[in-house]
């Protein structure tokens, strides 16, 4: 008789495109969505938890193929009794459902529907440096209005996100722009009801803060050679009919006035330009109203990022202080949210147009400037370790541990093998652990316990002398009672 063939063993690897978050991390980004829910709650918006699954004909991007069905997202086919079933997917942002819960609950929601959404998405994409399959993301939109009032509010409440988390005033921007300016732009140049031509003309704007101005007027008209010397053929426009898009472009002003005035050249005698000028200078005002100044929002047309899938006003808060990238450049560290109106997303459940506004914060990308500013530790501090000494008196540690925790200090008795005790102190020193506390028979008989000052007592071991680690003890002798108020001193100074 064969033997049964073992099972190979699974192999201990995280899947392509993901990643595993571990505690610092994790409590990082709880406090930080904490603090933007904090933001988001005061302005009137209300939480909504939608669930991660979503039908495909739902979120609606993307259909069934042969070859890879559903490409973008992860999805799978349910299967009833027929073997047919709705295909499903993994949510590939927080903005579909949102359009799919107004459209299934509107006459239970009121209008506007205020609403903010925290939370993991999926997208089945190539995976490369930085690029993650799941990731977090943090949205805010106003459903039911299309009153530039939300707009502006969206944009005030991006900049007050801004400052709570911690990245200060004059090191960032929030930056404005309209859909329906670009529109009056492409009127003014001609193109007519020439989709592919619009199109054309789309991608090589958004090319414009990678090539600048003469990078995109080649583009628009004959072509250009890039930086590999290979031919990029242009759209074959004329230089005039170039032109309504490079006075768009560069249309950007001393102030808020002259950025107007150069877009209003810009669109020409275009209707639908001319109404998204009307809608910037909106929202300029109310911002004003406000007191929020151009050194916090800006009217600022060279935003082009996402003008396709928007449809009037859009924005796009950048972060304006520099870093050093990985070869040692400095570059500045760039956008960490963006959004805009779109006022036809819910139509496609109810038929009707429903307006929109919202924004999206890529959470991980705030959380590393914040790092960058060192509004975030590098490294967690980790819990009091409560060392034992005698396992047959771990009531007196639990009861130790106990203590702190009630006085709302974060503390643990260690759970391992006593037997050593230089590895109790290399596990408080794994943990980074402030304070590690001793309690032995002796300390026992005579009452006191023993407290060791671990981060006062690694900086000494660094560069202190004989003479200098002896006038600066890193460890206390304490009675038991003032084992806490000691801590809690010891814990202040090192703040």
């Amino acid at each position: 008789m064969a033997k049964p063939k073992k099972q190979p063993r699974p192999k201990a690897v995280t899947p392509k495109g993901f990643r595993d978050y571990f505690g610092q991390e994790v409590t990082q980004r709880t406090e930080m969505l904490r603090a933007i829910a904090d933001v988001y709650h005061r302005y009137g918006f209300d939480a909504l938890e939608s669930s991660a699954v979503e039908t495909v004909e739902a979120l609606g991007k993307f259909l069934p193929d042969v070859d890879r069905p559903n490409e973008g997202v992860f999805a799978w086919q349910e299967v009833d009794e027929n073997d047919k079933g709705d295909w499903m997917a993994l949510r590939y942002d927080l903005t579909a459902p949102l359009a799919r819960v107004y459209a299934q609950h509107r006459n239970d929601l009121p209008t506007p529907y205020r609403r903010y959404a925290m939370g993991p998405v999926w997208r089945n994409e190539k995976p490369g440096p930085g690029r993650y399959r799941q990731f977090y993301q943090c949205d805010a939109d106003t459903v039911g209005t299309a009153s530039m009032a939300a707009d502006a509010e969206i944009c005030a409440m991006l900049s007050d996100t801004l400052e709570t988390v911690g990245i200060p005033r004059g090191d960032y921007l929030v930056r404005v722009n309209n859909r329906k300016v670009l529109n009056g732009v492409l009127e003014a140049m001609g193109l007519g009801e020439d989709a592919a031509a619009r199109d054309n003309v789309l991608r090589t704007i958004d090319k414009f803060d990678k090539v600048g101005e003469q990078g995109v007027r080649a583009l628009l008209t004959k072509g250009r050679l890039d930086a590999s010397g290979a031919f990029i053929d242009g759209v074959g426009l004329s230089d005039d009919q170039a032109e309504p898009v490079i006075a768009f472009l560069t249309s950007k002003a001393a102030d808020t006035a002259g950025t107007l005035a150069n877009l209003r050249a810009a669109v020409g005698d275009s209707k639908i330009g001319a109404d998204g000028i009307a809608e910037l200078e909106q929202i300029g005002a109310l911002l004003d109203a406000g007191g929020y100044g151009a050194d916090r929002i800006e009217i600022d047309p060279s935003v082009v990022r996402g003008l396709g899938y928007y449809t009037g006003p859009v924005y796009e808060a950048e972060l304006t202080f520099e870093i050093f990238d990985e070869k040692g450049r400095k570059r500045q560290f760039g956008s960490v949210s963006g959004g805009g109106r779109y006022d036809d997303l819910v139509k496609r459940f109810t038929g009707q147009e429903v307006p929109a506004t919202g924004i999206s914060i890529g959470v991980d990308r705030l959380l590393a400037a914040l790092r960058e500013k060192g509004r975030i530790a590098a490294q967690a501090t980790g819990p009091v370790v409560v060392t034992v000494m005698d396992r047959d008196r771990m009531a007196d540690y639990q009861t130790m541990v106990a203590e702190l925790r009630n006085a709302g200090i974060r503390a643990e008795v260690y759970l391992g093998n006593p037997k050593n005790f230089g590895n109790q102190l290399k596990y408080a020193d794994k943990r980074n652990s402030p304070i590690a506390v001793i309690e032995g028979g002796d300390e026992k008989a005579n009452g006191i316990v023993q407290i060791k000052d671990l981060i006062l007592g690694a900086k000494i071991a660094e560069s202190a002398t004989l003479e200098e680690w002896k006038e600066r003890p890193s460890q206390f002798e304490v009675p038991r009672g003032d084992l806490v108020a000691k801590v809690r001193e010891i814990l202040d100074s090192q703040d």
